[in-house]
């Protein structure tokens, strides 16, 4: 695996919010289980999580509340191996949580979020080290961040802004959250403004259709391309993935099978996973999107958001 010049310190930095997600023990509505255990959530530190377990070096910005999950999630991605020297702990604001219900049946699981006016959501300009940024190879940015408030859509910008003025990577993975936006239009073109900034875009079939206004594969990668968008990858769930890359032409890879669908939430993470590790290997895109096929079949297999992407042993072992 390549690792990063000594002008780069990190493989991959990326910038969100992590909240603690109260999993329901047992099927049923919210309000009626009585027993959940502790995870991470959050778009942003499931990549990085599954990045920094492959071997990359992997680096988060944030913003914690100085509480009791404030200090278990950074607990946590500390134990990920991941770099949170530039998460601030702010004394005095809270840091943001969910819950998450249990299915049976393959269904999306119900989520309750709680994170309006987090210590993640006033992150603001001050707080983002350049440097820092510039120290990785590559900045991952999600549709999610740059939805939870005015500040952190600026910083979201400014962040590719000082990536691309020092010829960094940056891929986009749209996230779709319509909840955090005033208008779907909002949102449409927020994000596809952020996402043709980027070399690389992975959104799936849904949200292309959200943002492009197609459900064809060929044309969502295409509305990508033509504004300057090197690759783009479309997720298409069982059917695998689609690519449109600038050099290496069009194609599609095939999904893996999955023995029972549990829990769908994670999925795109996993996939991204994928994707980022093998580019940054130096893999061609069909190989790319071939291992984010892998993961994703591996994250809706499992409960957790993250309990599904492997390591580096793992990955060997399935040869990709």
């Amino acid at each position: 695996m390549k690792h990063p010049t000594p002008e780069h310190r990190l493989d991959v930095v990326t910038l969100g919010e992590a909240m603690l997600m109260l999993v329901a023990d047992e099927t049923g509505p919210l309000e009626e289980v009585q027993h959940f255990h502790k995870r991470t959530a959050g778009a942003e530190t499931n990549v990085a999580i599954g990045l920094s377990r492959l071997g990359l070096r992997v680096g988060w910005g944030s913003r914690l509340g100085a509480d009791s999950m404030g200090r278990y999630l950074l607990n946590e991605m500390q134990r990920e191996g991941i770099d949170c020297s530039h998460v601030e702990v702010a004394p005095g604001e809270r840091s943001g949580f969910q819950f998450k219900g249990r299915v049976d049946d393959g269904s999306d699981p119900p989520v309750e979020y709680h994170r309006a006016g987090s210590a993640a959501s006033r992150m603001a300009l001050r707080h983002l080290d350049e440097d820092w940024l510039r120290g990785a190879r590559q900045l991952h940015v999600t549709g999610v961040f740059p939805a939870l408030s005015a500040s952190t859509l600026e910083v979201t910008r400014r962040a590719i802004e000082v990536m691309r003025t020092a010829g960094r990577r940056l891929s986009f993975d749209p996230n779709l959250r319509p909840t955090l936006w005033a208008s779907q239009a909002l949102m449409r073109d927020t994000l596809n403004g952020l996402a043709v900034q980027c070399e690389l875009v992975l959104p799936g079939i849904e949200e292309g259709f959200v943002l492009t206004g197609s459900r064809d594969p060929l044309a969502i990668a295409r509305f990508y391309r033509e504004r300057g968008v090197r690759t783009v990858i479309v997720k298409l769930g069982p059917e695998g993935a689609y690519y449109d890359d600038e050099a290496e032409g069009t194609g599609q890879v095939a999904a893996f099978p999955v023995a029972k669908v549990v829990d769908t939430v994670g999925a795109g993470d996993g996939f991204a996973v994928g994707v980022l590790s093998a580019l940054l290997e130096g893999r061609s895109v069909a190989e790319a999107a071939r291992r984010g096929a892998w993961i994703g079949a591996r994250a809706v297999q499992v409960t957790g958001d993250t309990e599904g992407l492997p390591t580096r042993a793992q990955l060997q072992e399935a040869g990709l």
